[in-house]
Order: C-alpha cells, then sequence, then structure tokens
C-alpha cells in the first residue's frame, strides 16, 4: 500500500511536475508522497536504452500495486515507443503520459489513441520544429496540455538560458495553449540548489504566462510552489473585490470592471485550491 497525499493538486493546475528516473524505484513512494503536485517517472532520457525494458516493467509494477503518477515515454520516432504505449495502455492509477520531444499533431494523437484514447498526453516540446508547430500541437485531440523541454531546445538552436533569449518559445507555448483551449503550459526545470536563482526563474515563468515547472530534485518544490502560486496579498485583493462587487449587485459600472472580475476569480480559485488565505482583515 502506497502513502497517498491528500491534497494532490488537478493536474490542470498543477505547479509543480517532478520528474524521478525510472531506474530508481525506491524513490517512488517518496516522490509520491512529497510535495510535488504531480510526479513523472521517467523512462525516457533518464534511462540508458540497454535498461528500458526493466524500468518500464518496474514503474507498470509500481502503479499496478497502488503507485499513482505521470509516465515521461519515448518519442513517436524512437524504437521504444511502441514498446512503452503498448505495455502502459489499461495500466491502472496511470494519470497520463508525458510525450517527449513532441514535433507534431499526429504524435500527440497517435499516443493517446494507442493508449485507448482515455489517457491524457502532456505534450513535451523540445526543440525549434516543435516550438514552431506548437498550436498545431496544442490544438491536436489527445493533448492535455504543453511543457518546456528547455535544455534539449537550447541544444537544438544553440540558444543561451537568459531569460530574453528564452521569452520567445515560451511565449509561444503560452499562446499556443491559449488557441488550443489547453490550460496554461509547463516551464522547463531549473538546474542547482540556489533558491533564490530559482525563485526569480519561477517568477519569469509566471510573468510570461506559464503555470507550472518541471523539476530535478524534491528540495525544489516548495519554492516552485510558492512562486506559481498567487501571493497573500494577491488573495486579500480578490476576496475584497469580489465582496465588494457583490455588495453593489455585481454592477459594472465602467470598461476596467470585466477585466478585473475575470483576474479577481481567476485568483481567488487558484488560491482557494492551493491554500492561500488572504491577510486577516
Amino acid at each position: 500500500m502506497h502513502a497517498h497525499r491528500q491534497n494532490t493538486v488537478r493536474p490542470e493546475i498543477a505547479r509543480s511536475w517532478l520528474l524521478v528516473s525510472a531506474t530508481s524505484p525506491a524513490l517512488f513512494d517518496a516522490a509520491l508522497s512529497s510535495r510535488a503536485d504531480q510526479i513523472v517517472l521517467d523512462i525516457e532520457d533518464a534511462v540508458d536504452p540497454m535498461l528500458k525494458d526493466g524500468a518500464r516493467a518496474d514503474v507498470i509494477g509500481w502503479l499496478q500495486n497502488g503507485g499513482r503518477g505521470w509516465v515521461r515515454i519515448n518519442d513517436r520516432t524512437s524504437d521504444f515507443w511502441s514498446s512503452d504505449v503498448d505495455d502502459l495502455s489499461g495500466v491502472p492509477n496511470l494519470a497520463g503520459v508525458m510525450l517527449a520531444k513532441t514535433e507534431s499533431a499526429e504524435q500527440v494523437t497517435e499516443t493517446f489513441d494507442r493508449l485507448g484514447g482515455t489517457v491524457p498526453v502532456l505534450a513535451l516540446v523540445e526543440s525549434a520544429l516543435g516550438i514552431e508547430e506548437a498550436t498545431s500541437i496544442a490544438r491536436a485531440r489527445g493533448a492535455f496540455r504543453l511543457a518546456f523541454g528547455s535544455g534539449d531546445y537550447r541544444r537544438d538552436t544553440g540558444t543561451s538560458a537568459d531569460d530574453l533569449a528564452m521569452a520567445y518559445p515560451r511565449s509561444k507555448l503560452v499562446i499556443a495553449s491559449r488557441i488550443g483551449g489547453l490550460p496554461g503550459p509547463i516551464d522547463g526545470p531549473t538546474v542547482g540548489s540556489n533558491h533564490p536563482v530559482l525563485r526569480q526563474k519561477s517568477e519569469m515563468a509566471v510573468a510570461l504566462g506559464l503555470t507550472g515547472k518541471l523539476c530535478l530534485d524534491v528540495d525544489q518544490l516548495a519554492v516552485i510552489n510558492e512562486a506559481i502560486s498567487p501571493t497573500q496579498s494577491d488573495a486579500t485583493w480578490a476576496r475584497d473585490f469580489l465582496a465588494d462587487f457583490d455588495a453593489r449587485g455585481r454592477v459594472i459600472r465602467d470598461g476596467s470592471d470585466l477585466p478585473r472580475l475575470g483576474r479577481a476569480e481567476k485568483i481567488d480559485r487558484l488560491a482557494r485550491e492551493f491554500g492561500v488565505e488572504p491577510v486577516p482583515s
């Protein structure tokens, strides 16, 4: 029996996505009981090709025995994709799959269909072509959310990790997600244990419109969750605005009221989901 946390955040709004190598099954339970909103068991880049069959079997065994999580599978063009989707099809407690190196809508839909048409596909976009095709990927049948494979993207394009250099692909994923009717995208991981840098990178992602972040270390989870959640002052403003709006009969006074109402409702909804309390009056 696996220890499940009581307050797992829905994947539509999940902030922290913890990647765990499938070669370390001893860490699966600890990941599940961590502060991660969602966990992703990685049978792609984190696993040597010679070990993939065994790692996949360990993941499936863990899911069958009561674990729950997402699985990052190998890309559609790889020799391992067919075995990944066929072996995972019908496995209980599979929350969804993260499709590595997604570069077309067809790759998402083929993965979705091979998994039975019920398992959500989180498309990990990791190349120049993937960024260029992001809108069609977001519109693909079976697409659940987009994520940014920032390290592979930099390797593909020669781009630095500078915030300005990385603003375009991040914004492209945000716009594509909006056009495709998907939740906000998930940013790539920040490597290292420097919490001020992690906070700055997380806040930059939020400023650009991303609503989640991949991470590789449980020590990063608290910082990511806090940085991506509404602040206490945001929650206070939203609750006060909504109370005032209701008190005056929800009457629209000028053109700024509707945008402010939408923002207040979104902040209030997320604050309640994430347990962020307004400042006591």
